[in-house]
């Protein structure tokens, strides 16, 4: 069940593990049977267990980011959020696809992004 409450609980606990690494962080975000795409046609990381492998395996340095998002559609069946995550050096849009199940855990992520140009 999504809902805007559900949403922006998630997203501040997604923010929490990307700063925290911390797996516990990480593997409260997603159902034990959860899929998280990286990208829409990346093969997904199946499972909490590699989830939180991957998370770790490709984390970003806690404090090296700011986010900003807002929510595009929520349903009762998906949340469609539009973000922009900026780096020291690169600035990334965001379009994340989120599907929650009933204890407000990612059962489907997907990640689309585009890097700016250089200005």
């Amino acid at each position: 069940m999504t809902s805007l409450d559900a949403v922006t609980a998630w997203i501040e606990n997604y923010r929490k593990a990307w700063e925290s690494n911390d797996p516990r962080d990480i593997g409260d975000l997603f159902a034990e049977d959860g899929a998280y795409f990286t990208e829409p046609f990346a093969k997904p990381w199946l499972g909490r267990d590699t989830i939180v492998e991957q998370w770790i395996k490709n984390a970003d340095k806690p404090g090296t980011t700011t986010f900003e998002w807002h929510p595009l559609i929520v349903t009762d069946e998906l949340a469609i959020i539009e973000a922009t995550t900026t780096y020291p050096k690169k600035t990334f849009s965001n379009l994340w696809v989120l599907r929650l199940d009933n204890l407000g855990q990612a059962r489907q992520f997907t990640e689309w992004w585009m890097k700016h140009p250089k200005k």
